[in-house]
This record gives C-alpha cells, sequence and structure tokens, in this order.
C-alpha cells in the first residue's frame, strides 16, 4: 500500500507519518530526508544535486525521481510507503505513478493534512534557536525553562531570518503555488482523503487512522471490481 501526505510546511506531516508507519508496516520516506542523506553519503545523486542547489538553481525532477526509484528498492519499502514532501508537483505525481506501475503498484490514497494559515503561521515562526549550542525551542510548544547544555539562561536565543511571520508566508505562497494542483490530482482521481491537522496530536492521529482505513476500504472495493472484471 502506497499513500501520499499532503499538507502545508508546519502541518505536521513527518509527525504523522512517524506516528502511523510501525501500525501500517510502511516505509516512511521523506525527500528531505533522502536529500540530506545523498548529499552527506556524496552519492552520484547527491553531487549532481549540490551541483544546482550551489548554483542557486532548482534540483530536476528527474534527480529527485532518481532518489525515489533508489529509495523504493530497499527492503523495508517492499511493503508499502508513505510518502512525505513528494511529490511536489503533477509532473512529481505523474513520474510516481509511471515509476510504481513498472513495479505493479500504484497510489492507493492521499491523505491532505488540512491547517489554517494564521496557525501554520504561529506554529513554524514560533521557533527561536540558541546560538552557542544550536538547541531549538519554540515559543508555544517547547518554550525555554532550562538550557540542556547547562550553559545559559535563555540570552543567546533568536530567530532565523526564514522562521520570521513575513518568510513563512512567502514559503506558503510557494506551498499553494507548486503543490495546491497536485490536491487535485489526487481529487480528480479519486483517492484524497481530508483530514483536519488542527488540535492534539493524539486527535489528529485518530483522523489520519481514519483516513487511511477509508483507503483501504475503497482500495479493496476496487481490487474486487477489478477481479470481477477479469
Amino acid at each position: 500500500m502506497n499513500i501520499v501526505l499532503l499538507g502545508a510546511p508546519g502541518s505536521g506531516k513527518g509527525t504523522q507519518a512517524a506516528r502511523l508507519r510501525d501500525g501500517l508496516g510502511l516505509a516512511h520516506v521523506a525527500s528531505g530526508d533522502l536529500f540530506r542523506d545523498h548529499l552527506g553519503r556524496g552519492s552520484e545523486l547527491g553531487q549532481l544535486a549540490r551541483g544546482y542547489m550551489d548554483a542557486g538553481k532548482l534540483v530536476p525532477d528527474d534527480v529527485t525521481i532518481g532518489m525515489i526509484r533508489e529509495r523504493l528498492d530497499q527492503p523495508d519499502a517492499a511493503s508499502g510507503v508513505l510518502f512525505d514532501g513528494f511529490p511536489r508537483t503533477v509532473a512529481q505525481a505523474t513520474a510516481l505513478d509511471a515509476m510504481l506501475r513498472e513495479r505493479g503498484e500504484r497510489v492507493e490514497g492521499a491523505i491532505l493534512i488540512d491547517v489554517d494559515e494564521e496557525e501554520l503561521v504561529s506554529r513554524l515562526s514560533g521557533r527561536l534557536i540558541c546560538r552557542e549550542c544550536g538547541a531549538s525551542f519554540h515559543i508555544r510548544f517547547a518554550p525555554f525553562k532550562a538550557c540542556p547544555e547547562g550553559r545559559c539562561d535563555g540570552e543567546f536565543l533568536y530567530q532565523r531570518e526564514d522562521d520570521r511571520p513575513e518568510a513563512v508566508r512567502v514559503r506558503l505562497e510557494t506551498y499553494r503555488r507548486q503543490t495546491e494542483p497536485v490536491i487535485g490530482f489526487y481529487e480528480d482521481a479519486g483517492l484524497l482523503e481530508r483530514v483536519d491537522g488542527q488540535g492534539d496530536v493524539v486527535d489528529v492521529t485518530e483522523r489520519m487512522e481514519a483516513a487511511v482505513r477509508a483507503i483501504v476500504e475503497r482500495s479493496d472495493a476496487g481490487q474486487g471490481e477489478r477481479q470481477k472484471e477479469r
């Protein structure tokens, strides 16, 4: 079973994928993790990606897709994948479909974690970093109480430029421009489930599990119909 997780930055895709993967027996494939792995190892794909990044250019789809293809060949992906951060565009979604068809597989469903924009801005712009040790805190969710290194009283905390509210809104606008068509792609295919991503993490997980059950039921029904046609 292959499921695509969709949602804006700050919507909680990574958190929910981590909570779902073990129960579903699926591999969690996050595009950000793949890039960090390939760049860190200096793989051929990583070197290609770094060349574009160093030149200030977008990494072409074929490089990203190559990383995904390689990841799908690993044993833990045999039972299926939770895709997190991929596909980001309709072109990538189409390429993923083609890649899975080659393997006799398909995307069974897509789950959109829906969060209000103001809540997203609050989540993303609340992060504070310690200049001394690099520890991360959050004004709402993990406020500074004590230094994990025992070296300061919070006087070195600062906000990164890309975490400021105005920068966060630019990131969200980029997301909408790139990824909203992907939402339509899966909705038009009858594969999209929408989940309210606001509230307690446990409550959101329960909604995610309900969405997964709906995907499984729809997939089983479709498989039954295909067997009848044969």
